[in-house]
Order: structure tokens, then C-alpha cells, then sequence
């Protein structure tokens, strides 16, 4: 399992995502599944991967390749992010016409799905999920943010404080409280933590970090929004019996 979060805010760009992969309780590994596409001054295209590894890392590989060749379709030459999302679901579907009916054989099937983010010049920031089947959907004013794999422990701290006002700063430590509560209740989601904001109309990821296990700013981050949800439940009034 896995946990990814793309945010839209007035202000930017949030993504996040874990990077713990497991076949089992005693055969975990680690993944990076936040993929960056930067050309500074003209985009910057961001996609988190949830689902079948293998489908994953080919969907990415054949976005990179078709990436390298002046004459095909690319992610360095669409136009808008919504073509960038037809890419993306088109290589989707080809890997899942060339793998999909192996993988029912083993009672599997092509179960990956992204969500895409950024911004290219001439439009502004755009951010999409695209589910396993390669369609997918827009997030707007009324839905600022998308997650995908394990979200129902981080879900409900997102829905209290982020809106599209929302400042980055906050909205970050927001996302990093519900990777730390997801993490806390589900032992299939794990870091390193990868995360990026990104500026609206900067073109360039200028704030990048990997929170590994021992990382000292969100050990403490834990430990204050546990007391501060201690605290704040020790001022709620008392039940009149």
C-alpha cells in the first residue's frame, strides 16, 4: 500500500508521498514514487504513483523514453496539463494491454493509478487523479486536494484546515500530520517521506525535502500535534450526565 497527496492551493503546489513498498509482512522495501519533470522558466510536472510497482515504474519509464525523441508526444512538448494527463493515461493503457491479462492470471491486474500536478506556461497550475482504467478527474475550488492508497487516516486532517487560501507553509505541515497519523494507524504506509511545494508561477521546484525515519522536524512535528490534540480534548467540556 501506499499514501500520496497533491495539493492546489491559491498560492501553489503541495506533493507528498511515502515510499514504502511491501509483498508481505517480512518483505517491505523502498520506493521513490514522487517523479519530477522540470524545465525551469517553462514547466514543472509532478506525478505520484500508487498500485502495482511494476506498472508504475513502466508507465514513468515509457513517459521518459517517449521524453527523449523530438517527433513523439511528450511531457517537454504538451501543451497543457491536460494533454500531459492524456499522456499519461495513454501510457497507462499501453502497459496494462501489454501486461494486464499476465497479471489476471495470478489474480492480479493493472492496479495503479496517479495523480498528476504542475503547471505549464500560458496556463495556470493544474492539478489531476487518473485512476487505473486512465480516466480521471480535475480538482477544483470545491476540492483542492487528491490522495491516493491508504488515505482514510489522513483524510479527515486535510478536510479540517486546508482550503484554497490556505498559506503553503500550513498546508504543508497539514500533509505531513496526515502522513504521521496515516503512519501511526497503518504499518503498510512508511518512510522516507518525499515532499515538494512548489510556487505558483515560479517554473522551478525550489523546495524539495525526504524526511527519512529520524528526521528531527517531523519527529517534533508528531510529538506537537499530539499534545495539541491532548490539549485540546482536556478543554472540551465535560459530558453533563
Amino acid at each position: 500500500m501506499t499514501y500520496c497527496v497533491g495539493v492546489m492551493l491559491e498560492s501553489g503546489m503541495i506533493f507528498a508521498s511515502d515510499s514504502r513498498t511491501h509483498a508481505g509482512v517480512d518483505n517491505f522495501a523502498s520506493f521513490c514514487k514522487l517523479n519530477l519533470f522540470e524545465r525551469a522558466g517553462d514547466r514543472v510536472i509532478v506525478l505520484l504513483s500508487s498500485g502495482n510497482l511494476g506498472g508504475t515504474q513502466a508507465v514513468i519509464s515509457i513517459l521518459r523514453q517517449n521524453g527523449k525523441r523530438p517527433d513523439c508526444p511528450s511531457l517537454w512538448n504538451a501543451e497543457s496539463m491536460f494533454d500531459v494527463a492524456l499522456l499519461v493515461s495513454d501510457a497507462m493503457r499501453l502497459v496494462d494491454r501489454r501486461d494486464g491479462q499476465h497479471l489476471k492470471k495470478n489474480n492480479n491486474g493493472f492496479h495503479a493509478s496517479f495523480i498528476l500536478g504542475g503547471q505549464i506556461r500560458g496556463e495556470p497550475p493544474r492539478l489531476f487523479r487518473i485512476y487505473a482504467e486512465g480516466n480521471f478527474i480535475e480538482a477544483g475550488d470545491q476540492t483542492p486536494y487528491f490522495q491516493t492508497g491508504e488515505t482514510k487516516y489522513g483524510k479527515p486532517i486535510i478536510d479540517w484546515a486546508i482550503t484554497r487560501s490556505t498559506t503553503l507553509n500550513d498546508a504543508t505541515k497539514c500533509v505531513l500530520v496526515s502522513f504521521e497519523s496515516t503512519m501511526r494507524s497503518n504499518l503498510s504506509v512508511g518512510m522516507p517521506i518525499d515532499l515538494i511545494c512548489y510556487k505558483l508561477d515560479s517554473f522551478a521546484v525550489t523546495m524539495r525535502r525526504r524526511f527519512d525515519p529520524d528526521d528531527a522536524y517531523f519527529t517534533t512535528l508528531g510529538k506537537e500535534w499530539s499534545a495539541g490534540t491532548r490539549e485540546v480534548f482536556g478543554r472540551l467540556p465535560d459530558l453533563d450526565w
